[in-house]
């Protein structure tokens, strides 16, 4: 389970972290998958070889075996028909096949242990083969999480504080020239309300200068006392 726990510190020292090492992890992801299963192809082909070779030496047994016992009836028969000479020639090709057989017991039983023991490899190469298939969309998945996190990350941080004050200050003129502007209304309406006022002034001026004149061509005039 070496390769899950490279994987899970990973994911544990963070998702900046995880991206700036050297490894990715979705093509680490993959790539212990290739290897589990090459792994797999050539245990396989190894337990294949030692069932083959296990085989090789039981048959092999067996014909010693079956060769012993032909030797053992020969010997019998040449005693049956008094030829002790080629009774003793059996026993001997006899005792070769036996020689054999004893030879090969004990490379056949080890071959047998190498066998189960290889299998038992090939079983759990399997097991984590299939472990690795089922959580590696998962981990992929967390994989690209973690990337959108970081780059999401990184854009905020690419807008940094800079950016951030730069609009502020884009606020700050803003306001500044509605109030420049606010008073400059201000002061235009002040002008234009005195300016109002002269008018109103001038304009009285002259009516009551009018009135008096109208009034003095009708008569109406008191004359002036005399003092």
């Amino acid at each position: 389970m070496g390769i899950f726990s490279r994987i899970a510190d990973l994911f544990r020292a963070g998702a900046n972290d995880a991206l700036d090492r050297a490894e990715d992890p979705e093509k680490m992801l993959k790539q212990a998958v290739l290897d589990m299963e090459e792994s797999v192809n050539k245990t396989t082909l190894a337990v294949a070889n030692a069932i083959a070779n296990e085989r090789s030496l039981e048959k092999r047994i067996t014909a010693q075996k079956a060769e012993s016992a032909s030797w053992q009836e020969k010997a019998m028969q040449a005693l049956n028909a008094g030829r002790e000479d080629l009774a003793r020639a059996a026993l001997e090709k006899k005792a070769i096949a036996d020689k054999n057989v004893a030879e090969l017991m004990p490379t056949h039983e080890q071959a047998r242990v190498t066998t189960a023991k290889i299998r038992e490899q090939l079983d759990g190469i399997k097991r984590k083969l299939d472990e690795a298939r089922s959580r590696q969309s998962t981990l992929i998945a967390r994989s690209q999480a973690a990337k959108a996190q970081a780059q999401i990350a990184k854009s905020a941080a690419g807008i940094g504080q800079d950016a951030f004050g730069k609009f502020d200050k884009y606020e700050a003129k803003i306001e500044k020239l509605e109030a420049e502007a606010s008073a400059f209304e201000q002061l235009a309406g002040e002008n234009t309300q005195l300016d109002e006022e002269f008018r109103k002034l001038s304009s009285s001026g002259k009516v009551d200068q009018d009135l008096l004149e109208l009034k003095r061509q009708m008569g109406l005039l008191e004359p002036p006392k005399e003092g």
